[in-house]
């Protein structure tokens, strides 16, 4: 994690990935790349955005800082303060919580030995109650940084994150085994032929 939060500059890198980011967008259209950039800052500064970065940001594509900050401030995938090696995001809305979402919670909760918006203090994990993640026809499930864990229950939560722990990476997708990506629990109904 960067400990200077004072200053930001992107990577040669990035730069590369910013200057494709641009190409995306009419010429005087810079302001509408702001949130692709700010996610590149993020995902450059270990999952979190310093003022000074979101100052950079604003600097490139001709914007006041304050309306980046607006942006950074107003969705809730950036981060605005660090968060651990592993982001956990538990959903708990309707179709999560109907599906056990909060057995789901309480495990993460137990196995972290932390609460809702902490970080570990070894900084491994950074636990955080969401509301919907789009995934609701797999529910319960959680985010881990870019990886979605679905069908999941208190088990195969604690299993995703002991092997995290263990430096491992869990196969992301549904912990039940019995479905392929959105499919029914049994597999495909209709449409097999097409």
């Amino acid at each position: 994690m960067s400990e200077n939060t004072e200053t930001f500059a992107f990577s040669a890198e990035s730069l590369d990935a910013a200057k494709a980011i641009f190409a995306k967008y009419p010429e005087g259209r810079g302001a509408s790349a702001v949130m692709p950039l700010l996610t590149l800052a993020q995902r450059q500064n270990d999952n979190w955005l310093p003022r000074a970065a979101m100052d950079v940001v604003a600097d490139m594509c001709d914007m006041a800082p304050i309306r980046v900050y607006e942006v950074a401030t107003f969705y809730t995938m950036y981060n605005l303060k660090p968060v651990g090696k592993n982001f956990v995001q538990v959903c708990t809305n309707i179709s999560c919580l109907i599906k056990g979402s909060d057995d789901v919670f309480k495990a993460c909760k137990k196995k972290m030995g932390i609460e809702n918006g902490e970080t570990t203090e070894d900084g491994l994990f950074t636990l955080l109650e969401v509301e919907c993640l789009g995934a609701c026809v797999n529910a319960p499930m959680m985010q881990i940084n870019d990886d979605f864990y679905e069908d999941l229950d208190a088990d195969t939560t604690t299993k995703v994150l002991d092997a995290l722990a263990n430096g491992e990476t869990p196969a992301a997708g549904s912990q039940a085994g019995k479905r392929v990506g959105c499919q029914p629990d049994g597999g495909l109904t209709t449409l097999k032929g097409a």
